[in-house]
């Protein structure tokens, strides 16, 4: 290959959130990044409206959460309401866990804000190069590196290439890169064609008192975009969108209100689009975000999932291009991320078909004088449609990256599930509960992410991980014996309280990944003097002497 103008350890493709915080969490390890976008500038839609809580607490890590709180609604606007017409009353609402108040699970909650809000912190949160208006041309991989070919359609289309040890591919659901790779999808596809409109109006009178984050209505959808103001309407896009007068279209929508004005600012269309990757990887080229799975927006996921994606990633990246992990650690992210994607899609897609029929339904009743909203009516969401803790805190991992017993095989003991009162929960109920997604027992089971314990006041043990492994255990004298290096690790002292609700005897351990999920656990003494060398070893796929 020819020398490149550049030369990055990975280069990332698309700059919305999921590649804006892979570039943050790579910044950690001193791994040099090149983000490419082709648009000219961060996107001025709202896009995504939530951030749940285990988001944040990837970036209470990053040092964000606060900056990004401080930008978003307040938990009172952790709700959804379901109306006729926007300016009516509720005939339906429910809260959003994890959002609308503090959970005992999590030191942090999710919040209600906008993409355009989001992305700007995330911009800001690291130092690495960013060049907007720029579009991957092309790829060509090699057995040590890619080069990627790049037009700069700022400067009047001038090609540059890149050489890079990784590409990660962040470029949305219609990626690029994906389709270069002949990737294919699975999935319903297309669910349908819709619109978001942007506009102003006052709807204090109707919504100060009822906060939500969005307000279903027979009429398409409303959500408030940012505390001192703004709107978003979204629904299925009219035929002929370019004829639709959109003030009328919001009117009706917005009921009779004593004359609402509603000043559009932005129009934009786009496919609510359903579907998960085949593959997640190709050699050195890896797919994150939207680029590995198109969520549909009912339920708030499709983005965290994304963000979920590189946070398992990037420590796997660092590692690599580090010297403290081998090559073969790459293969864990498929098998640990393309299930979630899958389970995740699965749920969205049921709540997606379930919301607009029963909208659709609701629509066509007012059209012809159908029940007030006091009679019964059919909801558009089972009883945990908005409670989807165990997706957003109970994924649990498989793969060589996680181990079990004594960190040498995988676990085949009962999972050791926490119980928020200080006992343990039925095993039966912790199983149960894993292979739900609406809810979330803490459990130290391997694979598992480490449950939330404070520490201190105000210390949780998720503030005890970071870019490096970290050994949690009642003993650190004992586990300061078991030699560690080229690793980055730092061992935890836990109360004996603490060890006890993980499952763990006096001297046992838990070991997390940077990912803050548990790679393996030691019920007791370690059973050699090379125990954790060993386990470190297996999970980073190092190469042994």
């Amino acid at each position: 290959m020819s020398v490149a103008d550049t030369e990055v350890d990975v280069l990332i493709v698309g700059g919305g959130p999921v590649g804006l915080t892979a570039r943050a969490l790579l910044e950690r390890w001193g791994v040099r990044t090149l983000l490419v976008e082709k648009r000219r500038a961060l996107s001025p839609f709202p896009r995504s409206r939530l951030v749940n809580a285990r988001s944040m607490e990837v970036y209470r890590q990053l040092g964000l959460a606060d900056g990004i709180a401080s930008r978003a609604f307040g938990p009172r606007f952790g709700h959804i309401r379901f109306r006729d017409t926007l300016c009516g009353g509720d005939f339906a609402s429910a809260p959003v866990a994890g959002v609308n108040a503090p959970i005992p699970e999590s030191p942090v909650i999710g919040v209600v804000t906008s993409q355009d809000r989001l992305e700007p912190v995330l911009l800001a949160a690291a130092e690495a190069r960013v060049r907007f208006g720029v579009e991957l041309a092309g790829l060509a991989e090699g057995p040590r590196d890619v080069v990627a070919s790049l037009v700069d359609h700022r400067h009047d289309g001038a090609r540059t290439r890149v050489r890079a040890r990784y590409v990660l591919a962040a470029d949305g659901a219609n990626s690029s890169v994906r389709r270069r790779l002949g990737i294919g999808t699975t999935g319903p596809g297309a669910l349908g064609d819709f619109t978001t409109v942007v506009f102003d109006a006052d709807l204090g009178r109707w919504c100060a008192d009822r906060p939500a984050g969005v307000y279903f209505t027979a009429h398409g959808s409303f959500a408030p975009l940012y505390p001192e103001g703004g709107w978003a309407w979204f629904g299925p896009t009219p035929e002929d969108p370019a004829d639709v007068d959109w003030p009328a279209l919001l009117a009706r929508a917005l009921g009779p209100g004593d004359g609402v004005r509603a000043d559009v600012l932005r129009v934009q269309h786009w496919v609510m689009n359903a579907f998960v990757a085949e593959r997640l990887r190709s050699g050195r080229i890896l797919l994150a975000g939207d680029a590995a799975h198109a969520v549909p927006v009912f339920g708030g996921l499709g983005m965290n999932a994304g963000l979920a994606d590189v946070h398992n990633l990037c420590w796997k990246l660092a590692g690599v291009l580090r010297g403290w992990a081998g090559p073969g650690l790459l293969d864990t992210y498929e098998p640990e991320r393309l299930p979630v994607a899958g389970r995740t899609l699965r749920r969205t897609v049921a709540n997606t078909r379930r919301a607009l029929d029963v909208q659709g339904r609701r629509r066509e009743r007012c059209a012809s004088g159908g029940p007030a909203r006091h009679e019964e009516v059919e909801l558009p969401w089972s009883e945990g449609f908005f409670a989807q803790l165990g997706l957003v805190l109970g994924v649990a991992y498989r793969s060589g990256a996680v181990l079990g017993g004594d960190g040498t095989a995988p676990d085949a003991d009962h999972p050791a599930a926490l119980d928020t009162d200080g006992g343990h929960t039925d095993v039966a109920e912790a199983e149960g509960a894993d292979g739900a997604d609406t809810h979330y027992v803490p459990t130290a089971e391997p694979g598992h992410r480490m449950p939330h314990l404070w520490l201190t006041r105000d210390r949780s043990t998720l503030d005890a991980l970071g870019p490096w492994f970290t050994l949690l255990t009642a003993d650190p004298a004992l586990w300061a014996r078991q030699s560690a290096p080229p690793w980055p690790l730092r061992i935890e002292p836990l109360s004996g309280e603490h060890a006890q609700r993980c499952g763990l005897a006096p001297h046992g351990a838990l070991l997390v990944r940077p990912d803050g999920h548990i790679g393996a656990r030691w019920r007791g003494r370690p059973p050699a003097a090379s125990s954790l060398h060993d386990a470190l070893t297996t999970i980073t796929s190092a190469p042994r002497p």
